[in-house]
């Protein structure tokens, strides 16, 4: 794995030296690089990752869900885990509205406003959102990728398998069995990784251009510092004083899966990886890491979140208006219920921006000024997301082990 890892970084290195160089190439040259190359390479690497998605969400939930045997201890660490989800993107946005304040990304008159043009995708009531969890075709939901359709399924049958237990062990065992098989197949498409890495950031930064960047600058830089502060701040205390263990080897022994997810973008397309690390280095049990991390992927947006309220903050001062305090609480409440109504709807984080500005009042046409440059920091914040899925569960595992040392342990 810490070949790979080199590898990964090489690649993506040598991938940011591509896309700078495809910039002063003739347009026609990086089309043709794009369209016959880099956009061929990187989605099959994106699509070999995908492939292992479905099966892998539904086989490990349904036996870590089984493993658990106790359905109040499945009731419990389903409620620490939405618990952190909710304070750290509540933490999230606030981290990211008090720097875009600071900073000021945005300037009156610096953008020409007047041709941005966005359509806002309607996203759904998070009533229908919580109504559609239980499917009424299971093999629909899983031919449609739906996350919290297939979570459940998987729930249901791993609650099953543990009340049923002997009788159910073929199906236990046939699915441990699959469990394996995806696995190997995860260590296979991972020797692609480096090749999918360096196309994909390589068509990224080519396509954004040098002039695109230049006056993205101050935004790029505030969502950036933002992801950092999250990470650095409220995931290090968050390691240290609830896991008991050391933020730095912590980051060392997840690093391989955030490289993996900062060239694919998606934290769906990353659970193989993702899952896969934080059970084999960081020592993650299967049960808690095939509940957690799934479930994540799907509600926990940190680096999302972050990116909505510098976002908003940003296209405010562009179109120079100015933003009360009750609408700043407006964006942190209005973001944190998007983040699970708006669960599974492609291209999300757009999704969940243009709700936000619908609610303060601000033009949904702004999100088209920083379209150019979102693809670029959705690496980045993919990967943050993923960290956030993994030291929820890394916390949780520690807190479920030291409740059973209690109740082994003897009174004294």
């Amino acid at each position: 794995m810490e070949n790979l890892t080199k590898k990964i970084l090489t690649a993506l290195v040598l991938g940011v030296i591509a896309g700078l160089i495809l910039n002063f190439v003739p347009d026609n040259i990086f089309a043709a690089a794009d369209t016959y190359i880099l956009q061929p390479v990187g989605q099959i690497f994106l699509n070999l990752i995908k492939m292992l998605v479905v099966p892998i969400v539904f086989i490990s939930i349904a036996l870590g869900t089984a493993s658990l045997k106790d359905p109040v201890q499945l009731g419990r660490i389903g409620g620490k885990t939405i618990a952190f989800y909710i304070i750290t993107t509540t933490v999230a946005l606030t981290i990211g509205l008090g720097l875009a304040s600071f900073i000021q990304p945005g300037q009156e008159g610096a953008f020409n406003t007047g041709n941005a043009e966005y359509q806002a995708e309607e996203a759904p009531p998070i009533m229908d959102t919580l109504l559609n969890i239980i499917p009424d075709n299971p093999v629909n939901a899983m031919a449609e990728a739906n996350m919290l359709q297939i979570i459940a399924i998987a729930i249901f049958l791993g609650v099953a398998l543990a009340k049923l237990g002997d009788k159910t062990a073929g199906i236990q065992k046939l699915l441990e069995q699959g469990n394996e098989v995806m696995m190997f197949l995860v260590n296979i498409v991972m020797f692609t990784a480096p090749y999918g890495a360096f196309a994909l950031i390589a068509s990224a930064i080519g396509d954004a251009g040098i002039d695109g960047l230049e006056q993205m600058a101050m935004y790029m830089l505030t969502v950036i510092l933002a992801l950092v502060v999250h990470a650095a701040i409220t995931y290090s205390l968050a390691i240290k004083a609830l896991g008991k263990a050391s933020p730095v080897q912590f980051y060392k022994n997840f690093f391989p899966a955030m490289t993996v997810a900062f060239s694919t973008s998606s934290s769906s397309g990353t659970l193989p990886v993702s899952m896969k690390t934080a059970q084999e280095r960081l020592g993650i049990s299967r049960s808690v890491s095939s509940f957690v991390q799934p479930l994540g992927a799907t509600i926990n947006m940190d680096g999302t979140a972050i990116m909505q309220a510098v976002a908003t903050i940003f296209i405010a001062q562009v179109y120079g208006m100015d933003l009360a305090f009750s609408q700043l609480v407006m964006v942190v409440l209005t973001a944190t219920l998007a983040s699970i109504g708006t669960a599974g709807v492609p291209g999300v984080g757009l999704v969940m921006l243009s709700m936000v500005l619908q609610q303060v009042g601000l033009p949904v046409e702004g999100i088209a000024l920083i379209l150019g440059v979102d693809r670029l920091l959705d690496m980045l914040r993919t990967s943050l997301n993923i960290t956030g899925d993994a030291t929820c569960a890394y916390i949780v595992d520690r807190s479920e082990k030291n409740k059973e040392s209690a109740v082994e342990t003897p009174s004294q």
